[in-house]
């Protein structure tokens, strides 16, 4: 996946946001097996891992931006 412009950084934010919020919920419910919780989890991980190196290759590729 490669970002191509600011909505698509934006909704890859929220998407990331959602799965960080979802992987901190499973981290912390102890009714899920053990065994689907952890592969959940690595998904989970795996997903988010992805989508900040995407937001990171986009940030780094687009021109400084004037400090306010």
């Amino acid at each position: 996946m490669m970002l191509r412009n600011e909505t698509e950084l934006a909704n890859t934010r929220q998407k990331l946001r959602e799965l960080e919020d979802r992987y901190a919920e499973l981290r912390h419910d102890p009714n899920e097996d053990p065994r689907v919780r952890e592969l959940t989890m690595r998904s989970l991980k795996r997903l988010i891992n992805q989508l900040k190196e995407e937001i990171a290759r986009y940030e780094a590729h687009q021109p400084a931006r004037p400090q306010a």
